[in-house]
């Protein structure tokens, strides 16, 4: 194995995935190793494929979204249309982002409130219990 290619178990703990999981994004056409019988050579663009799909995910992407925005590499305009592709989507994502973390602090808010009177209906049945004993 050269410096430029890496086996399955090496990527796996390279970007801490499972063999499952880089045969799956192989599947999805997402990465295209060198198949030598069994055995698959993951190349240095392979890599870098990979390290932008896991980020990707991390961000929520669709790996269909993915397959498309990496595509995109290939349009021969020195990567200008994948980079503003990907900038679009990454500004909506991060607007999908911004407004789950709205709704999200609202529904701690009003779960706390509720927590709040719980407790103080907890706290009153209590007394009224000791009351009447």
């Amino acid at each position: 194995m050269t410096d430029e290619l890496m086996t399955i178990r090496a990527m796996c703990d390279a970007f801490d995935v499972t063999p499952r999981t880089l045969r799956f994004y192989e599947s999805k056409e997402l990465l295209f190793p060198i198949r030598e019988g069994q055995k698959r050579l993951f190349t240095k663009t392979d890599r870098a494929r990979l390290k932008l799909i896991l980020r990707g995910k991390r961000f929520g992407f669709g790996l269909e979204e993915i397959r498309q925005l990496l595509d995109l590499y290939y349009v021969g305009d020195q990567q200008h249309t994948q980079l503003s592709r990907t900038y679009d989507i990454a500004r909506e994502r991060l607007a999908d982002l911004e407004r789950q973390r709205e709704e999200l602090d609202d529904a701690i808010s009003d779960l706390k409130e509720q927590l709040k009177w719980g407790e103080q209906m907890l706290a009153s049945a209590a007394s009224s219990k000791k009351a009447a004993e």
